[in-house]
């Protein structure tokens, strides 16, 4: 059976989380391909409310298995205090949860690098979530990495660990005037690491490959969003992963011909986080009206999110990107106490109208939102169940959405929980 893909249409915090969890219950098994604890997707479920950063949102599925892929940075801190938290909860991991020996380790002296990197841009700062992703998917592309499959053989662990450290060290003493980390008590560190993840680890491409093989369904969770994808994203002002639907059969290994179907979330408006720019963003009160109400503000950071209007450019650029087979809409229900609601079908750049994403940031920047203006329906969507359920004036806006971006929303969001969901049309 063809897997599916969930990629965020935006930047980031669409709401994938919620519509993963919705559909993870018709799913065999979830991988997720990319990214690390940077991303935060936010689960209301009848077990609780879940902040889930590396472990995928598929856990609450007693039946799914659940693959950390080798596309993903993993923090072995991170890792562990999120098991506790799912485990806490009475759900069971054993023998459904496990990390890609091929996943790459988020080592202390990446996180150092992350700040001191920040500090060093000055007013260029990038944004990032000081996490150490950027400094891992560095040392991945400069083969100066840390596997967690390395963790399994502690003798070579040790030697490639001395070796990359003293690379590490001479950039610190020599470049930022910092003392040098030591090598033993690293070590101790990382053999702590292990024990808590040695259980976890396994060739997990080959479990995906097998289980496609076997008819399974598979549903592959991207994190972030298309706009900050490390090619097709407002660079410089991405993450350093791919997180694209092109992206998830490598940091899934399975093939790409296995991928069918790709599903975007969109955000009924648009939310953005750190630097960069934002066509639609509002700096009034609507925008904060916005944040207010959908209660904006980072899973991982806890950093207020910029919001604004629907953009149905940057929304078009991403479903032509991804190949978008269907989408979900979610957080409509946020729009419920506006007398007018807006979506942006294009931009005015230099003087004309252009309704193609710009490549430069600069031009972005540059940007001036044409908007189309509809009535709001100042009405509860919260209970409704069924697209008839929503009064005209929201069924209006979705239609109209769905033409400005020539894709058909298969899931509608009008809560957090994942019974607030309206089921339009089958996804899997």
């Amino acid at each position: 059976m063809p897997a599916i893909v969930v990629v965020g249409a935006n930047w980031g915090d669409e709401g994938k989380g919620k519509v993963i969890d919705f559909l993870a219950e018709e799913v065999d098994v979830v991988v997720r391909y990319c990214g690390g604890h940077n991303a935060g997707h936010t689960v209301k479920n009848p077990l609780g409310t879940f902040a889930m950063h590396l472990i995928p949102c598929g856990i609450f599925n007693p039946n799914a298995l659940n693959i950390i892929g080798n596309g993903v940075a993993v923090s072995p801190e991170a890792f562990v205090k999120e098991l506790r938290m799912v485990q806490a909860a009475g759900i069971s991991t054993d023998g459904r949860l496990f990390i890609s020996d091929r996943a790459h380790l988020i080592m202390p002296y990446h996180k150092l690098l992350d700040g001191l990197n920040e500090k060093g841009f000055g007013d260029n700062a990038i944004g990032t979530t000081g996490q150490g992703i950027g400094p891992v998917y560095t040392d991945k592309a400069a083969r100066l990495g840390m596997r967690v499959g390395d963790l399994v053989d502690t003798a070579a662990f040790a030697e490639r660990l001395r070796f990359v450290l003293e690379q590490k060290n001479r950039l610190l003493t020599r470049v930022y005037d910092l003392e040098p980390i030591d090598f033993a008590t690293l070590l101790a560190q990382c053999m702590e690491a292990r024990d808590h993840l040695l259980p976890f680890i396994a060739d997990t491409g080959a479990m995906v490959r097998q289980s496609l093989a076997q008819g399974k369904r598979v549903m592959l969770e991207g994190a972030q969003g298309t706009l900050l994808d490390i090619d097709e994203g407002t660079y410089p002002y991405v993450t350093s992963s791919s997180t694209s639907a092109g992206g998830a059969a490598i940091g899934a290994g399975i093939p790409p011909t296995h991928i069918t179907k790709a599903l975007g979330v969109f955000k009924a408006y648009t939310t953005r986080v750190g630097a960069g720019p934002l066509p639609t963003e509002l700096l009034d009160a609507t925008g904060e009206q916005m944040r207010d109400r959908g209660q904006e503000f980072g899973t991982t950071t806890g950093r207020p999110r910029r919001c604004g209007w629907f953009d149905a450019v940057a929304g078009r650029f991403s479903v032509e990107v991804n190949g978008f087979t269907g989408g979900a809409l979610v957080r409509l229900d946020v729009l419920d106490a506006f007398p007018v609601v807006k979506g942006c079908s294009g931009y005015r750049l230099n003087g004309k109208v252009v309704e193609d994403f710009p490549s430069h940031v600069g031009d972005l920047d540059r940007c001036e939102p044409i908007y189309e203006e509809m009535p709001g329906w100042q009405s509860s969507t919260e209970n409704a169940r069924h697209f008839d359920d929503l009064p005209p004036a929201a069924q209006a806006y979705v239609r109209r959405l769905e033409e400005l971006l020539g894709c058909p929303f298969d899931v509608i969001g009008v809560g957090a929980t994942r019974e607030q969901t309206i089921h339009v049309r089958p996804v899997l």
